[in-house]
């Protein structure tokens, strides 16, 4: 179908992109169905997703590649059996996943757990059942299946909404569903992207106290004003584990990397706590004595993103309780640059691109 605009973006087509190498060109974006909205992109975070799939880090991708799945803008174009009352000129919103089956008998799909299906389409970076491709939000446009596009809520602006879509989704998905409240006591293991809005959310959802843990103590001050009371540098106490056993109901990890201090971070649980990893590192968890699990009936466990209607509770929390994150705006026309600075872990705490040609 015919449009009067032309779905352009920032193109990764080998793993040097992420070392700043996008192009700038026209891409062929999936194939229109009434289900469709197109948005015009005015906003989209930078998350850590799209520089592992920039240079393949988690599996070979799928060159070339847009990515970018914290889009927020304009409906352009809402096809007739489009879902969620979206009309064109809504503000409107797409997170990291663009598709599922939605099939009845789909287990996930008919319960609410949609992130979940093994037929899960990304953002970017993945195929629909036709062969297109999903192509992101690095771009001028963005083309994806209603059912995963959100109205944004007028009292958040759009470069705070755009990076809650992935990032703040991430950290309040498993927040909620492991009973963060009050009577809690939570930890977040990074501040960075995520840890950052683990710490906001932890503490909109009512957490009697939220502990911050990084491996330095550069961050600490930041972390205070987030919102955390406490802070633990795990480089500067060798006894930290120790220190601060049995003081957590929940720990959310953030990090990514493959040598963090696992069995540590179990030894601050509680008796029957929970750990979610988050985090995606691009090698395996470390090894951990099962004893630090069976010893106190602790649990661990994973979290990926959110389902829709997860990121609309999110969107509404956050627009009564007035969650601000720490963006830093750059220009769209600047991304290269953004995802260089993102790489060196420049960001605090989130990257946004601004389209000015949109915005």
């Amino acid at each position: 179908m015919s449009t009067s605009y032309k779905f352009q973006g920032w193109l990764g087509f080998d793993p040097s992109s992420v070392k700043g190498n996008m192009k700038w060109q026209g891409y062929e974006p999936k194939t229109w169905e009434e289900t469709d909205v197109d948005i015009k992109i005015t906003h989209c975070g930078i998350c850590g997703s799209d520089l592992h799939t920039l240079r393949s880090g988690w599996a070979p991708t799928i060159y070339p590649c847009c990515v970018g799945h914290e889009v927020v803008g304009t409906a352009v174009k809402v096809g007739s059996k489009a879902e969620r009352g979206i009309k064109v000129g809504d503000r409107v919103g797409v997170g990291a996943q663009s598709s599922s089956c939605l099939k009845p008998d789909c287990e996930e799909c008919a319960s609410g757990m949609e992130n979940h299906c093994m037929n899960m389409v990304g953002t970017y970076n993945g195929k629909y059942d036709d062969g297109s491709k999903s192509y992101g939000g690095y771009s001028d446009y963005c083309r994806a299946p209603s059912h995963f596009v959100l109205k944004i809520p007028d009292a958040i602006p759009s470069e705070e909404a755009a990076p809650m879509l992935c990032g703040g989704i991430t950290v309040f998905s498993p927040l909620k569903k492991n009973g963060c409240g009050p009577g809690k006591k939570v930890g977040i293991v990074g501040v960075g992207g995520l840890g950052h809005f683990g710490i906001l959310y932890a503490k909109a959802l009512g957490a009697d106290s939220v502990t911050a843990i990084s491996r330095s103590a550069a961050k600490k001050e930041d972390a205070m004003k987030i919102g955390a009371e406490k802070y633990i540098a795990t480089n500067d106490d060798k006894d930290w584990a120790t220190h601060h056993a049995r003081s957590l109901d929940l720990i959310v990890s953030t990090v990514s990397s493959p040598n963090m201090p696992l069995e540590q971070y179990l030894m601050l649980l509680r008796t029957n706590g929970t750990f979610i990893q988050v985090g995606a590192p691009e090698d395996r968890l470390p090894a951990f004595n099962a004893f630090s699990l069976i010893a106190k009936g602790c649990k661990i466990g994973g979290s990926a993103i959110g389902a829709p209607h997860e990121i609309e509770e999110m969107l509404e929390l956050t627009a009564k309780k007035g969650v601000k994150p720490w963006i830093q705006k750059r220009p769209m026309k600047d991304a290269n640059e953004a995802v260089v600075d993102m790489d060196a872990g420049k960001a605090r705490y989130r990257y946004v691109l601004v389209n000015e040609a949109h915005a």
